[in-house]
């Protein structure tokens, strides 16, 4: 099938098969392959949608400057679609990132800034310099964690793609919160269809989703994750319309685990945030039993994680014990909550 151009290449995403887990529990489980995205991952569609919408009103025109705040998935998205509509863009991308992110988006031709980790909302939080390099050079802050257009964006395609692809019989979707537009707008758009169908929610430790969702407090956890992309320690406004009736909350030992078990008896290379989505779906089938079809996001790929991820000696000096080995997963995801 032939595109015009690479935006209209965005979207529409097979869903796979996941042999292993399936087999495992009993259920159907799939995954949205949104790393078939043109720009490698879920954040094609937000990036998109945000751009649109400020185009719509008049906030960008040609020549004219993105700014961004981003753990480097929606700042790839923004580039590229920038570079096609003619903008510049100017990213700014805390260090706990991988260089791999870093040097995929100043290959695409962005200005990016590397700045050390701080809470929101210190003024050194990179969020918050995004916001005043925007102000300061008169460019377009995006704000994917507050733009509810980023929400959108998943109820308008995302959703609708997997409620057809599963020919209605959806009966669970799990996945973790970045931004919160992704669960926010898959969530309302499947129970507005069916709301009988479950919504989970995993968090990695050092986030505050799982307290969110379980004691309705916004209460940091203890622990710091290395994952990329996910963890969100406050309740943005793509965050607030999720509609969640579980929440997990897991270790960087099982999310790693599970995206080097994919690897190894799946042949599906991921990135660690597809890890925990993948896991939230195990947890789903089983609180569920057999005979269900389930549904997660397989975010992003590997390949921008090959120096932390899939690196033994970095996974070493941080004490994870990452094998992908089934006995080394499954016993303590079945204990997670």
């Amino acid at each position: 099938m032939q595109k015009k151009d690479f935006i209209e290449s965005i979207g529409n995403t097979p869903l796979i098969y996941i042999q292993s887990l399936s087999k495992l529990t009993g259920c159907e489980i799939y995954g949205k392959a949104e790393f078939m995205n043109p720009g490698g991952s879920v954040k094609d569609r937000a990036a998109l949608g945000m751009i649109v919408d400020a185009e719509q009103k008049g906030l960008l025109k040609k020549g004219g400057l993105i700014v961004e705040g981003t753990a480097g998935n929606t700042g790839i998205g923004l580039v590229l679609i920038g570079n096609q509509k003619g903008y510049r863009t100017k990213l700014v991308v805390p260090s706990t990132q991988s260089q791999e992110k870093v040097d995929t988006l100043r290959g695409m031709g962005a200005e990016v800034l590397v700045v050390p980790p701080a809470n929101y909302p210190d003024p050194k939080n990179y969020r918050m310099i995004a916001a005043q390099i925007a102000k300061d050079e008169g460019g377009l802050y995006v704000n994917q964690f507050e733009n509810l257009s980023n929400f959108r964006s998943h109820y308008e395609t995302t959703a609708p793609e997997i409620w057809e692809q599963t020919e209605h019989k959806i009966t669970a979707f799990a996945c973790a919160i970045g931004s919160g537009g992704t669960l926010a707008g898959i969530s309302q758009y499947l129970k507005e269809k069916n709301d009988k169908i479950q919504i989970g929610c995993v968090d990695p430790l050092g986030s505050s989703m799982y307290n969110y969702f379980t004691r309705g407090v916004e209460e940091i956890s203890p622990g710091e994750s290395i994952t990329e992309g996910i963890g969100q320690g406050v309740i943005t406004a793509n965050v607030k319309p999720c509609r969640v009736d579980h929440a997990f909350q897991l270790n960087d030992n099982i999310i790693l685990n599970m995206v080097h078990y994919i690897v190894q008896n799946d042949g599906i290379f991921l990135g660690s945030s597809s890890g925990a989505n993948l896991c939230g779906a195990y947890l789903m089938a089983k609180k569920m039993g057999p005979g269900g079809r389930v549904v997660t996001l397989l975010c992003d790929s590997g390949q921008k994680y090959i120096s932390k991820v899939y690196n033994p000696t970095f996974l070493k000096e941080r004490g994870l014990k990452i094998t992908g080995k089934a006995e080394d997963l499954f016993p303590a995801l079945d204990q997670a909550h």
